[in-house]
């Protein structure tokens, strides 16, 4: 078995969770989400973003908005829904309860 590649799936699962937490917080550039995610030392490319944030825009949990900019054309600055809130609220819920597992069995 290859561990980086187990490490890739877990990294994958967490990548919806981990961005819906940030735009929990501000609405956001997709750029600003990639360097976001860098400094948490999640390394996403934009290959693997932009098809996931319009999946999630799809299934209406995130929604953009076009903003000017001050350094080209317009930028697409994505936020959550109210669905997508509702949503982040049941992967905390899901998040705390795993965790709590996976906690329990590595102290036990």
């Amino acid at each position: 078995m290859d561990v980086n590649n187990v490490k890739s799936q877990m990294r994958k699962g967490m990548l919806e969770y981990c961005i819906m937490l940030l735009l929990h917080k501000e609405p956001a550039y997709a750029s600003d989400i990639i360097q976001k995610l860098k400094e948490a030392r999640l390394i996403v490319v934009e290959g693997t973003l932009y098809p996931l944030l319009t999946r999630l825009k799809n299934d209406d949990l995130l929604g953009y908005e076009w903003i000017e900019s001050t350094q080209g054309p317009p930028r697409k600055y994505y936020r959550l829904t109210e669905k997508g809130e509702v949503f982040l609220g049941e992967l905390e819920t899901s998040w705390k309860e795993l965790n709590e597992t996976v906690n329990h069995i590595s102290n036990s």
